[in-house]
C-alpha cells in the first residue's frame, strides 16, 4: 500500500498494492497497523454504503463537533469525483478544496480528517463506501451548498442530479468558525 500525503494536513490518499492473476485480483483494503503507522490511526466505529447513478452528487457534508468524523472513502464499483473542503479556521487552506478521482479500478481511497466537508459526483454507476471515526448524529449534520460560487468547485459534470436536501444546505461564511 503506498501512501500520499496531500498539502492539506492531515488528508492522505492511499493507494492499495493488487495482485492479479488469472482468476481477478487481490488486495488488502484496510490494515489497522499500517495504516496508524502512515498518519491514519484512528478507531473507526460505523462503516456506509451507498449506491449512485452517473451524475448524482452528494455533499457537501460534515457533521460538527462533539460529533465531527472523519471518513476514510473508496469506490466498490465506478469513479467518482471526490471533493473536500478545508473548514479548519486555524489551516492555512482554510476555505479552500482539493477533487481527487477515486476508482475502483485502482481502488485508491482517500482519509478525510475531521475538519472538513465532504461530497462527491458519481462519474459512472457507483458503490461509494467509507469508513467513519464518530457515529452519525442527525443533530451534529450540517453541510455547505455544492454550487457555492465562493468555492468555485469545479464538479467536471453538467446538472448534476443533487438531493432538495443539499440544494438548500447553506453558502460557506468565511467568518463562521466551525472547526478551530
Amino acid at each position: 500500500m503506498q501512501f500520499i500525503n496531500h498539502p492539506f494536513a492531515g488528508v492522505i490518499e492511499c493507494i492499495p498494492t493488487k495482485f492479479h492473476d488469472d482468476r481477478g485480483f487481490f488486495y488488502e483494503s484496510y490494515n489497522q497497523k499500517r495504516f496508524a503507522a502512515n498518519g491514519i490511526p484512528e478507531d473507526f466505529v460505523q462503516d456506509n454504503f451507498s449506491f449512485s447513478t452517473a451524475g448524482v452528487l452528494r455533499g457537501l457534508h460534515f457533521q460538527k463537533d462533539p460529533h465531527a468524523q472523519g471518513k476514510l472513502v473508496r469506490c466498490m464499483t465506478g469513479k467518482v469525483k471526490d471533493v473536500i473542503v478545508d473548514l479548519r479556521k486555524s489551516s492555512p487552506t482554510y476555505g479552500q478544496h482539493a477533487s481527487f478521482i477515486l476508482d475502483a479500478d485502482q481502488g485508491n481511497m482517500l482519509y478525510v480528517p475531521v475538519g472538513f466537508a465532504h461530497g462527491f459526483v458519481a462519474l459512472e454507476e457507483t458503490i461509494f463506501v467509507y469508513k467513519c471515526t464518530e457515529f452519525w448524529n442527525k443533530e451534529a449534520e450540517s453541510g455547505l451548498r455544492w454550487n457555492d460560487p465562493s468555492l468555485q468547485i469545479s464538479w467536471g459534470i453538467d446538472n448534476p442530479n443533487v438531493s432538495d436536501k443539499d440544494q438548500i444546505l447553506p453558502l460557506f461564511d468565511p467568518n463562521e468558525v466551525i472547526f478551530n
